[in-house]
């Protein structure tokens, strides 16, 4: 091996073990997460078409006698059918932004909100995978079920990043009649969000999107002489008189969010708007009961 091919190893190797380092602290705190809100969490419970044994019950009037299994029947005076759980595991594929505008933190006590979105996502997906739905990732990341899913989807999240200062989901397309789960500050091109949410919703697809804000972009407690610089530098303004834009900036996000709600109206979806300094298990309640009240049944 040639030197400069070992260096190339080396190189390589430092790269990915530094982009795996945090793979296990985001693992264990989207599984802490999980644990907190939903410590029983299992996949749906009821009879229906399935392979595995759910419950026997008493047999009625309406059941025919290919259903009473005679076995269980004969050590009874009842008869009993054998109940199969119902198994129909839905698709869900999560957006989350991965742009510059993400990375913003307005105290160092907070987390940014990109890290607020990592961990809901996978915190969701830690759900979602052991109640046997399928769970996938925007724009390449296509469902799949399992614990197995896991590992994959932290990798991605902690690896991929846009070098844009706002974000906007991909062009995918998602599979018909499944769920979708956005995850931005949709501080970014309203056509582009529109027109994403509007094909899914074309193909039958049912999505919760969930506004992650620092408490600084709300308040805006900036005064005087201030610079104001986009996370990634693509943008700049300079004022001597901050507080005098605070009217109009508040009225421009309350602007922003009367369209995601009217959005969210329209195709027949949810939204949230949730601030870094909640605890997450607030919004991942949310969406776990959204997403479990409009599953197919």
């Amino acid at each position: 091996m040639t030197q400069t091919d070992a260096d190339l190893q080396a190189t390589l190797r430092s790269r990915a073990e530094g982009l795996a380092a945090p793979l296990p602290a985001l693992l264990a705190q989207a599984e802490q997460l999980a644990a907190s809100v939903l410590p029983g969490a299992h996949g749906r419970r009821r009879a229906g078409t399935g392979d595995e044994f759910w419950q026997y019950r008493p047999a009625t009037a309406s059941d025919w006698g290919a259903r009473i299994d005679w076995r269980r029947s004969a050590r009874s005076d009842a008869h009993f059918v054998r109940e199969t759980e119902w198994q129909a595991a839905q698709a869900v594929t999560l957006w989350v932004d991965q742009s510059q505008a993400m990375d913003f933190s307005g105290h160092r006590s907070r987390p940014s909100k990109a890290d607020r979105a990592r961990v809901l996502a996978l915190a969701l997906s830690v759900l979602l995978l052991k109640g046997g739905e399928r769970v996938g990732l925007m724009p390449d990341m296509p469902p799949r079920a399992g614990r197995a899913q896991l590992d994959p989807l932290a990798a991605r999240l902690m690896q991929h990043h846009s070098a844009e200062d706002y974000g906007t989901p991909p062009m995918s397309v998602l599979p018909a009649h499944s769920q979708t789960v956005f995850l931005s500050d949709f501080l970014g091109d309203q056509t582009a969000l529109q027109d994403a949410v509007g094909r899914a919703a074309d193909r039958g697809v049912r999505g919760a999107l969930v506004q992650i804000l620092d408490p600084a972009e709300e308040e805006f407690p900036y005064q005087g002489r201030s610079i104001f610089t986009s996370m990634g530098g693509g943008l700049r303004h300079e004022t001597l008189r901050a507080a005098d834009l605070r009217t109009r900036y508040r009225n421009r996000l309350a602007e922003r969010k009367d369209m995601l709600a009217d959005l969210a109206r329209a195709t027949g979806w949810q939204m949230l708007t949730h601030h870094t300094d909640q605890p997450p298990g607030l919004a991942l309640m949310w969406l776990w009961q959204q997403l479990d009240a409009r599953r197919v049944r």
